[in-house]
């Protein structure tokens, strides 16, 4: 069974990616890590996320996949040394100095070679090995047969890890300099400001006054923007292909697209682990992955040369995420008790016809007749119509307008802490 590895930009997606499925999580410090943006941990919050995940049973890994410059390594050996006594349970790299470092600072932790550092071949992969190197997260612009190559040429005991999942770069394992060019954030350290998805028109150099229609539309030219990869529709092909662990791409992205997509993987996974000479694709899943933020998708580099499947989105935006209305918080806790007896002083009851009362924190505004749907870990989303809505006060509401408030909504499924309630899809 490959491992489903899954991004952990803060702690709520940590969360996310642990409750809904993911065997692993990677996610990274506050410096030297390839998004910068997301959030991130500090040193003593990746303490806390190592102890969480351990107590689950499952790995942590932290990402290093920068390159440093000479005067950030004083820095870089700081924040290892900070971190001698955290059990991660491998770093990710793609520099040859920095996997040096590595080693010298946590000689007990397990090296992964980063997707940045482009292995495409049974000689890069072999090399890297020969330095140590447990794990290594193949490029991205390789063919299930060419991945099956790479397996075969390594020791048994080097595991390959691809990303099967998420945004793609139109440059070479996403090594880009255009935003380092255009506006001066580096996206080989962590600072991508994406002008890939710009809008672009192209004009011919003697007649500026004329825009040339190639690729064009009313929007403009866009000849860099990569879809998503999407490999929902060929788990048999993943799971005989020799790769260790599936990543899914997506630091940046919201807790609900972690929980979500992680969801998906894991429930399709299964169903092949289960049976895979009956396994039979599920369209629900598809329908899930449809519901997340995504820009058009495709199937990468793993089927074809990608001149022949479409590989770039007709426009730069993404297809918009279905709103988020709130989590399933405790409701077996003093402060719960006290609520629902509010709720129940005015004469509701618990239970009716229509189901229970549960306890939600608000993300999206919700109202009351609201299409809506129940997401649990392993199974897809349950539909139902929001019945009442009740305030912690115990008053009726028409409707919960702000984000982070507590409210209790009656569902017709049993609930559980952490489950994700959304807008029908």
């Amino acid at each position: 069974m490959p491992e489903l590895l899954s991004p952990a930009g803060n702690f709520e997606k940590l969360e996310s990616a642990l409750r809904y499925g993911a065997d692993a999580v990677y996610l990274a410090g506050q410096s030297f890590g390839m998004r910068s943006q997301a959030g991130n941990f500090t040193v003593e919050e990746l303490y806390k996320a190592v102890e969480l995940t351990h107590s689950l049973g499952k790995k942590i890994y932290l990402t290093l996949n920068t390159m440093p410059r000479t005067d950030e390594y004083p820095d870089l050996y700081k924040f290892l040394s900070d971190l001698q006594g955290c059990a991660i349970d491998a770093v990710i790299v793609a520099d040859l100095g920095v996997l040096s470092v590595v080693k010298e600072m946590l000689p007990h932790v397990e090296i992964h070679i980063s997707t940045q550092a482009s292995i495409i071949s049974p000689a890069a992969a072999n090399a890297y090995a020969a330095l140590g190197a447990k794990r290594l997260v193949l490029a991205r612009e390789l063919h299930f047969r060419e991945i099956k190559a790479i397996k075969a040429a390594l020791p048994q005991d080097v595991e390959l890890e691809a990303f099967i999942h998420g945004s793609m770069c139109v440059s070479y394992s996403g090594r880009c300099l255009l935003a380092n060019m255009m506006n001066g954030r580096d996206g080989n350290r962590g600072t991508c400001s994406q002008p890939c998805r710009w809008h672009y028109t192209l004009y011919e150099e003697k007649r500026p006054e004329f825009p040339i229609p190639i690729e064009q539309t009313e929007i403009g030219t866009f000849f860099m923007s990569s879809r998503d990869m999407c490999m929902i529709e060929h788990i048999p092909e993943l799971m005989e292909s020799g790769i260790d662990s599936f990543k899914i791409e997506g630091r940046m992205k919201s807790a609900y697209y972690t929980a979500v997509v992680t969801n998906t993987y894991r429930m399709a996974m299964d169903a092949y682990t289960r049976d895979p000479v009956n396994y039979k694709f599920d369209p629900n899943w598809m329908r899930e992955l449809e519901s997340v933020s995504h820009r058009e998708y495709a199937t990468g580099f793993y089927l074809d040369d990608p001149m022949v499947e479409p590989q770039l989105v007709q426009g730069g935006h993404y297809i918009g995420e279905k709103a988020y209305f709130g989590t399933a918080l405790a409701y077996d806790t003093d402060e719960a008790h006290e609520e629902l007896q509010n709720i129940m002083a005015r004469g509701v009851p618990l239970q009716n016809a229509s189901g229970r009362l549960y306890r939600f924190k608000e993300k999206n505004k919700i109202r009351a007749a609201d299409r809506a749907e129940l997401l649990t870990p392993g199974q897809t989303g349950k539909f139902f119509y929001v019945g009442e809505l009740y305030d912690t006060n115990g008053c009726i509401r028409a409707n919960i307008p702000h984000p982070h408030m507590t409210f209790w909504a009656r569902v017709p499924y049993e609930v559980t802490p952490g489950d994700i309630l959304r807008i029908g899809l």
